[in-house]
């Protein structure tokens, strides 16, 4: 037996045109000679009918968009990336570790015994020969680099402390 909801699905179907063409014909017949299916049909009609009349769009007021631009603008909107980077803070942090890549390399140059080259070679230094151990292996030298970098570090944290304590005094 069919269930009323049962009934107004297929209905439902039948008037916004889905199901295969033999389901159709089959309920087309139910409405034909169904009294329930009929009225439940006509009911369905007039009630899809007054839906189309019925319904206003409405509109939003004519204040709308400046009323949502006006709540937008109460709250900080953040600031691009240009004014809020210093360039002189990447300029440090890349100066530090350049003239630590230097320090390096002048000390792993002057760890270098310029005495043993080969006459075969078209450069004067044989760099087969060039024993880095020797640079990177002394004690007091790690030492010197890790105060160095810590320091350096120190020195970086303590200048974006401040510069932190100026953009909250410029914020407030």
């Amino acid at each position: 037996m069919q269930t009323p909801h049962n009934i107004d699905f297929q209905l439902w179907e039948y008037i916004d045109g889905l199901g295969s063409a033999d389901e159709r014909s089959v309920i087309a017949e139910l409405i034909a000679t169904n009294q329930e299916w009929r009225r439940k049909y006509e009911e369905l009609i007039h009630f899809n009918a007054s839906l189309s009349e019925n319904i206003d769009l409405d509109s939003p007021s004519m204040r709308f968009t400046r009323n949502v631009m006006e709540e937008i603008a109460r709250y900080q909107i953040a600031p691009s990336a240009k004014s809020y980077i210093n360039k002189k803070i990447i300029y440090g942090i890349a100066g530090f570790f350049l003239t630590l890549i230097a320090g390096f390399l002048i000390y792993a140059i002057g760890q270098i015994d310029w005495t043993v080259g080969s006459g075969t070679s078209a450069l004067p230094i044989d760099f087969t020969k060039i024993n880095f151990s020797k640079a990177f292996s002394n004690n007091y030298i790690n030492a010197f680099m890790i105060i160095n970098s810590v320091l350096g570090l120190m020195l970086l944290d303590r200048y974006l402390a401040q510069e932190r304590k100026s953009w909250k005094k410029q914020e407030g």
